[in-house]
């Protein structure tokens, strides 16, 4: 849906109403939904044009689909692809991964997450940054970003890179290249595009789906988010109810030593920071500071546009929000490539030959966040080195 809006207030009450905003322009917004926001939109009079790209409307239970992606896009990973890279990585590399489910899913997948540093055994004590991918299940490319940072991370250390060797030497990087893994092959059942955004829980209704990057516990439920299940952004019935938010909160709860986060979602090419729940900045001005520094650097080398989440309009309940708010680790969003849709939701479905592509203009930014992450307050205080080895 095209849909009219003029700033960051009006954008705020489409997605208090539930929409799910993509892209954003001066004057209007690219959303997704269902064919009720399509007429509840049509009956307010902001909407300017519609596509019949719409989601699909129930799960089709007892039915053998095949899990992949069509075949012009096989060069992304389905789950049971992601799940074999994964272990055999591990295994060919034991002394610098640990690997570990750290949840299993509503549809008995496992959430895998990858701890990378030389000297696993003493990681804890180690300086520590979280990459994740995946939280919006049609959103395939933010998968790809963290496995291939996963592979190229062991790579170089074996080809001995002296940036990456110090890296690892002196840093532990997590990596959880998909948090919604359900989500994640029901967009690709029948070897087809589904546009599906949330998770696969059964709702009480017999609806599908909880928006995950909705649903974490801190400000939770207080605006741009929708309480009917059957909404792109529904929260779910209480704070962190579902299976995949509660194993994040837990996996971070458990490593005090993170101090850095980066969540990869797609499209629009913009960096995010805290917060999105409203329109103040962060009220420690450090904080604020670091966030707004490190934003702009990291534009300078990927392109994307650097800016608070609320900017955009209030989103409630999401990863960095909770992150920041409860533990203060300095959090990170980025839209990915690229930068439209070419309003017909190819935005989410880029292709294959993005890929690469993202993953280079990106490897600077993530290089950066790893070489702070000892103390991202470092970068408030020009003349000291990037790392301490």
């Amino acid at each position: 849906m095209k849909l009219k809006a003029g700033d960051k207030f009006e954008r705020s009450i489409l997605a208090n109403d539930g929409i799910a905003i993509e892209i954003v322009q001066d004057d209007y917004v690219i959303a997704y939904g269902n064919d009720v926001d399509l007429a509840r939109m049509k009956n307010r009079g902001v909407l300017i044009a519609s596509s019949d790209l719409q989601l699909e409307k129930n799960y089709r239970e007892n039915v053998l689909h095949t899990n992949d992606f069509p075949a012009k896009d096989s060069i992304y990973h389905n789950y049971q692809e992601l799940t074999d890279l994964v272990k055999d990585l591990a295994a060919k590399n034991s002394d610098l991964i640990k690997l570990s489910s750290i949840a299993v899913t509503t549809e008995k997948r496992d959430m895998w997450a990858l701890e990378i540093t030389n000297d696993p055994v003493n990681a804890n004590q180690k300086p520590g940054i979280i990459f994740m991918g995946g939280h919006h299940a049609r959103e395939h490319l933010s998968v790809e970003m963290p496995l291939m940072w996963a592979q190229y991370l062991v790579n170089e250390f074996r080809n001995g890179n002296p940036r990456i060797t110090t890296l690892l030497n002196s840093r532990v990087i997590y990596i959880i290249p998909t948090v919604n893994p359900d989500g994640m092959e029901y967009d690709i059942s029948g070897a087809k595009y589904q546009m599906w955004r949330k998770n696969r829980s059964r709702n009480s209704d017999g609806t599908y789906g909880v928006d995950l990057n909705r649903n974490y516990g801190y400000q939770w439920g207080t605006g741009g988010s929708s309480n009917n299940t059957n909404n792109e952004t529904y929260i779910g019935a209480e704070p962190l109810s579902e299976v995949e938010t509660v194993a994040i909160k837990n996996y971070i709860d458990t490593h005090s030593n993170i101090t850095i986060l980066l969540s990869y979602h797609s499209f629009s090419k913009l960096i995010l920071y805290p917060w999105g729940h409203k329109y103040d900045g962060i009220e420690i001005v450090k904080d604020q500071a670091v966030h707004k520094k490190m934003a702009e650097k990291m534009a300078t080398w990927n392109g994307y546009a650097p800016q608070q989440s609320s900017e955009l309009y209030i989103a409630s309940g999401d990863t960095t929000d909770w992150s920041y708010g409860e533990h203060k680790i300095i959090s990170f969003t980025f839209e990915l490539d690229p930068s439209s849709s070419g309003f017909g939701g190819g935005g989410f479905y880029p292709g294959a030959s993005q890929i690469q592509p993202s993953f280079d203009k990106n490897l600077e930014p993530m290089l950066y966040l790893t070489e702070y992450a000892d103390n991202p307050y470092r970068v408030l205080n020009v003349g000291i080195g990037p790392i301490n080895p």
